[in-house]
């Protein structure tokens, strides 16, 4: 996927986390602000960076605001900001 502008998904209450997806450069760039950075830093990168090589996206500036979100949420956020910053609808609904 291309990433073609700004997309924000999640918000800053307790428990979530707040991810960014903007056009990059060359690569992947997380810059990561967290309250339990120094315990989960390591795995919530991880996190970002496995979803976004589920989805193909080879370029990109994640900006990740967290509030002690579980895995699943980081997840979850990072999928939304993605297809909204491809300009694609996250779920297809078949009627």
């Amino acid at each position: 996927m291309e990433v073609k502008q700004s997309g924000v998904a999640g918000t800053l209450e307790s428990s979530d986390v707040m991810v960014t997806v903007e056009p990059g450069g060359k690569g992947i760039e997380i810059e990561l602000i967290s309250i339990v950075e120094k315990q989960y830093g390591v795995e919530i990168r991880r996190a970002i960076t496995e979803t976004l090589k589920e989805l193909g996206v080879d370029n990109a500036r994640i900006k990740a605001v967290d509030k002690g979100a579980l895995d699943c949420s980081i997840r979850a956020r990072v999928k939304t900001a993605v297809y909204r910053a491809c300009g694609k609808p996250a779920i297809k609904w078949k009627v």
